[in-house]
């Protein structure tokens, strides 16, 4: 399987879409704003959660085009999260997918109100997701609230900050993953099923490997940062070296971060049996493409 050609069908399919749902670079009442969120949610990527968002739907027996709004909303949030992790005030990045950061070329008080608005954005696209016998409009939006508030995608990034300078335990990155990474990706697997009327075993299943699937995710994405290069990473590399943060990579080695995200890989891999093995191919070869990533 070809995952990468899917990908690349995928985030077209959702960039068009995108493209009709936010508003114009020049819309009213202010251009500068608009352009700001278009820089930054068109600068590219691989568009992982809309895809992730995409095949749950179809492993669940529903069509690609019944989540299709879900995962604009998904990568409207997951963009807005970047705009504000990048600021001086938390990660302090210059560069994001191969480009300067929005606050490099917007300034830092419009960057934060591009998040802003792209976060609000998100729950209006995700309110045009077609209810369905088990799950209708306030299901999607209280789902996608609860995954990205406090208690998970923003409580991860807040124990993030915290643990800078600090020795932490595995436990306590355990945590931190799980909040600001592994929380978005399920929510884009829990929202995609969900629009497919999923039944409560489906979901719980694609809950586990959304879990397991994001926490490998972060790990390689902490070996990268040691390992790779920014033209290759599109990114700055060596940042959580430079601000003073406890990985996994930096409590256990590389090898043995590998090794975990290997063994988590797996995992998601069992979660899926409860399901047609010919409905979760894509996610199986997601699985793998992930893990050997090089970006």
């Amino acid at each position: 399987m070809d995952i990468a050609a899917k990908l690349r069908e995928t985030a077209e399919r959702t960039e068009r879409r995108l493209a009709e749902l936010l508003p114009a670079e020049d819309a009213a009442p202010c251009s500068a704003l608009h352009s700001a969120m278009r820089y930054s949610i068109f600068a590219g990527g691989k568009r992982i959660r809309p895809f992730l968002c995409v095949e749950a739907a179809k492993a669940c027996g529903g069509p690609e085009t019944v989540a299709l709004d879900a995962a604009c909303a998904l990568e409207t949030l997951h963009t807005y999260t970047l705009i504000h992790d990048d600021l001086p005030c938390m990660d302090d990045d210059d560069l994001r997918r191969g480009r300067p950061t929005c606050h490099k070329v917007y300034g830092e008080g419009m960057a934060v109100l591009a998040g802003d608005a792209l976060l609000t954005e998100a729950f209006g696209m995700l309110a045009r997701v077609p209810e369905n016998a088990l799950y209708g409009v306030r299901n999607y939006v209280a789902e996608l609230a609860r995954l990205t508030g406090s208690l998970h995608l923003v409580g991860g990034q807040a124990l993030d900050l915290e643990g800078e300078g600090r020795t932490l335990t595995p436990e306590e990155i355990r945590a931190i993953y799980l909040g600001k990474t592994a929380a978005l990706i399920m929510a884009a697997v829990r929202l995609g099923a969900m629009s497919a009327a999923a039944p409560a075993e489906e979901l719980e299943a694609l809950t586990t490997y959304a879990r397991d699937l994001g926490l490998a995710f972060q790990l390689i994405d902490d070996v990268l940062d040691v390992t790779s290069s920014p033209e290759v990473l599109g990114k700055s590399i060596g940042k959580d070296a430079r601000d003073q943060k406890a990985t996994y990579c930096s409590l256990v080695g590389l090898d043995a971060a590998r090794a975990e995200a290997r063994s988590l890989t797996a995992s998601a891999f069992d979660s899926l049996s409860v399901l047609p093995a010919e409905r979760t191919a894509t996610l199986r070869a997601l699985s793998s493409y992930l893990l050997e990533r090089e970006y």
